[in-house]
């Protein structure tokens, strides 16, 4: 791999995993907490309509892009482990690919999934919401220290 895709690489992951540790750190800090404050129903109506609408290009394309990144950068580094910065490249790998997207798809997706078939007037609904908003957001914080602790890595990593 050439000296300027590495860095290409190792620039975009750096990126990448800021701008999801902003937008993770966003939802723990105020949008989840702005949801909560709303009647079950609307808040459990814009949650469903966040999450269809958090399908588009420009954020997947970042979320996966980053994970695809990611990958590449675990190859090179383990056929380059003499490197000075492969252990900080392994480690934002993983933080990223583990913390970030496999705590989205394991945790945070499913909840996603019970939550858009929700009929958010029921009874149901509001019960489900109150349970949603805990663990969603803590699986969110999980997200946010992972993405913000891979983002630290890989800039030590471009040095």
């Amino acid at each position: 791999m050439s000296s300027n895709l590495l860095f290409a690489l190792k620039l975009f992951s750096t990126l990448g995993c800021g701008l999801m540790a902003g937008v993770f750190f966003a939802f723990s800090t105020f949008v989840m907490k702005a949801l909560a404050q709303l009647p079950p129903p609307q808040g459990i109506a814009a949650m469903q309509s966040i999450n269809i609408t958090v399908i588009n290009p420009l954020f997947m394309g970042t979320f996966l892009g980053t994970g695809l990144a990611c990958l590449c950068l675990i190859i090179f580094t383990l056929l380059n482990w003499h490197q000075p910065t492969a252990v900080y490249l392994l480690a934002s790998c993983l933080l990223y690919l583990i913390g970030t997207l496999g705590v989205t798809i394991a945790c945070n997706v499913p909840l996603n999934d019970v939550l858009a078939i929700a009929k958010p007037e029921s009874i149901e609904g509001a019960n489900l919401w109150s349970s949603y908003l805990a663990n969603w957001t803590f699986w969110n914080h999980i997200r946010t220290g992972a993405a913000f602790a891979a983002m630290a890595a890989f800039a030590i990593a471009l040095r």
